[in-house]
C-alpha cells in the first residue's frame, strides 16, 4: 500500500493504523468499513473503524 497517498475523504488521527497516511491525518484506503460492537450504539464510541489493521514495527 501507498500510504503517501492520502485520501482527503477519509480523516484519520490513529497512527497506530498500517492505512494511515504517512504525513497527514487521512487515510491512505480507497474506502472503509465502519462497524459497531453494540447491539444498540448510542454513542461515537460504539462505532469501530472495521478496517483498521496494526502497524507493525
Amino acid at each position: 500500500m501507498d500510504r503517501s497517498q492520502c485520501n482527503k475523504a477519509i480523516r484519520c488521527t490513529v497512527e497506530q493504523c498500517a492505512n494511515h497516511c504517512d504525513h497527514a491525518e487521512y487515510c491512505a484506503l480507497d474506502a472503509i468499513t465502519v462497524g459497531t460492537h453494540e447491539t444498540s450504539p448510542t454513542v461515537d464510541q460504539c462505532t469501530d473503524c472495521k478496517s483498521f489493521t496494526r502497524k507493525c514495527c
